[in-house]
């Protein structure tokens, strides 16, 4: 169930959520640019044991506290684990105060109608269920918006919120990701579209819910300001989306109460060759530059 003092940090810490949440598919990728690469694993399971070993080493730098990352999203694989003798969820919240979510999607469908929709989640409840026991406050669910198809971009929103509510009958605070794809020509209109689409929902979801946004940082600035205000938004936070982090930093800096929700933005610069005053030292530098991004306007 979702903790009080959890909720108030969520709500109006200042501050970003880390993502350290790549699954199977992003984390051969992950660990490349971390430096370790493919030849360095021989099973999914080493794989997992060497990415949860670089999560590890970021939660346990220096910089990665409460004071500056509010939350850090979760793969499953990673709950299940322990970090510093403690299971991943606790061990963040209680030793460096750090809201702990989880993500939760399957992965996508393949493209249609200019989106491409979550796969299906038969097992949600279980795993909801076993999050809720293992002390996670909220999810994160992905989808992909590729055109400015209203019925698409109508479609994917419906998902994202039928989830959503499954989500909140579990007493967990649901992240809700629509991610607009970057590189699309109509990505402007896109994001009209989208802000529409997810104004209808949120304006349908009961009082006293509350939900919060990762959105594709908009081409024009302040446009989601009517979610970030919205009475049922926790919080809005942005992806870096494929976006260099000094871009994706500019870009959030001119859109007031939306803070940062970085993966490979977050983890640029990062070596496994780095000894630990070195990798601290980078780490710190990007945190305190999102963080100063995330608390610009």
């Amino acid at each position: 169930m979702s903790d009080q003092k959890q909720a108030e940090q969520i709500r109006s810490g200042k501050g970003f959520i880390a993502a350290l949440d790549q699954s199977g598919g992003s984390t051969p990728k992950a660990l490349a640019l971390y430096g370790i690469g493919e030849d360095a694993f021989s099973s999914d399971d080493e794989m997992y044991g060497l990415i949860h070993q670089m999560r590890s080493r970021i939660v346990n730098s220096p910089g990665f506290t409460g004071d500056r990352i509010l939350g850090a999203i979760l793969f499953e694989n990673t709950m299940d684990r322990d970090i510093g003798g403690k299971p991943s969820a606790t061990y963040l919240w209680q030793d460096r105060g750090v809201v702990p979510f989880l993500k939760v999607d399957k992965g996508l469908l393949d493209e249609a109608d200019g989106v491409r929709l979550m796969k299906p989640m038969p097992g949600l409840d279980a795993l909801l269920e076993r999050a809720a026991k293992s002390g996670i406050f909220g999810t994160k669910m992905r989808s992909v918006i590729d055109a400015a198809s209203a019925s698409g971009i109508a479609a994917n929103v419906a998902q994202q919120f039928e989830v959503g509510k499954q989500i909140l009958a579990h007493g967990m605070v649901p992240i809700i990701e629509p991610e607009i794809t970057i590189s699309i020509a109509d990505k402007a209109e896109a994001e009209t579209l989208l802000l529409d689409a997810v104004k209808a929902e949120l304006d349908a979801l009961p009082r006293g819910s509350n939900v919060m946004l990762k959105l594709t940082l908009p081409e024009v600035a302040n446009l989601y300001k009517p979610l970030v205000d919205h009475d049922r938004v926790l919080r809005v936070v942005a992806l870096s989306g494929g976006y260099s982090r000094q871009e994706a930093n500019d870009r959030l800096s001119r859109n007031s109460g939306v803070i940062a929700s970085f993966s490979r933005a977050l983890t640029e610069g990062l070596s496994n060759a780095q000894n630990d005053a070195e990798f601290d030292a980078t780490l710190t530098t990007t945190i305190d530059s999102i963080y100063d991004a995330s608390n610009a306007g």
